[in-house]
């Protein structure tokens, strides 16, 4: 039986009196590629943002990798990367140096560092431009550099908070060649959201569909098409959440956030 590498139980996320994510539970076994999906403002954001220490839950469990993500913050922290929405990458270091900082924060062993960057810089083609600034660079390939980054201190676990808004489609189409070799070579865990169902549907071999802030639906792709009697996964991602638009600043859990602390409350 394969090892459980993240699990969720009964997990809850409050600003002030609404909630933003309402008793769900989920696990994600080793080496598999775990889709979290949902429309704006339905939740995903805060429980990934739970799910890496960077938010507290109001309550629920979280594991990752064996480790409480709460009480055991930082040993969870080096059991994963991650990569976000929005760059992260510093634009005014080159893209050595961006990886060097990041070895150093999570305590690479200095001996391995060298070998490491050149490793994984090959990997995303940038080795040849590592001496650039990164302000030089182009949307994919900050994205690339972000995903050779949280790949450094080896993760067990990676992180993929919509890696590929924005990007053109044969940039999309070689970043998720890279994670799919990775899941592949190294039986790294891949969990990942996406407003592009169709890459869902190509890469993920388990998803959840979250609205909110409940969990609405789990399974494979065939799953989720034979409850919803459709066809595609985007058919049933519409039947279970709807058509209607959703605005991430009008839903999102920034105006959750902002309305709490308008009311004094703080971000726990």
């Amino acid at each position: 039986m394969a090892e459980t590498m993240i699990t969720a139980a009964n997990l809850v996320k409050r600003f002030g009196d609404v909630t933003a994510v309402n008793n769900i539970s989920f696990s994600v076994k080793k080496g598999e590629v775990f889709a979290f999906l949902g429309p704006n403002g339905a939740g995903k954001s805060t429980t990934i943002k739970m799910l890496t220490t960077l938010l507290q839950p109001t309550s629920g469990e979280i594991t990752l990798s064996g480790f409480d993500v709460v009480t055991q913050q930082e040993e969870a922290r080096k059991s994963f990367g991650i990569v976000f929405q929005d760059p992260s990458v510093d634009d005014e270091l080159t893209a050595k140096e961006n990886m060097w900082l990041h070895a150093v924060l999570y305590n690479v062993p200095k001996a391995e560092i060298d070998t490491r960057i050149k490793e994984l810089l090959t990997l995303v083609e940038l080795w040849d431009r590592r001496d650039s600034r990164v302000k030089t660079f182009s949307g994919g390939m900050k994205r690339r550099l972000e995903i050779a980054r949280g790949l450094l201190h080896h993760p067990a676990v990676l992180f993929l908070d919509e890696p590929t808004i924005g990007l053109d489609t044969q940039t999309r189409n070689l970043l998720w060649d890279y994670v799919k070799s990775l899941n592949k070579t190294k039986h790294m865990t891949i969990f990942f959201t996406t407003h592009y169902l169709e890459e869902a549907e190509n890469i993920a071999e388990n998803i959840a569909i979250i609205d909110h802030g409940i969990i609405i639906a789990k399974g494979t792709t065939e799953t989720l098409k034979k409850i919803t009697k459709t066809k595609t996964l985007e058919a049933a991602y519409l039947k279970l959440t709807g058509k209607e638009l959703r605005d991430e600043a009008a839903n999102g859990t920034e105006r959750l956030k902002l309305r709490y602390r308008a009311r004094g409350g703080g971000i726990r």
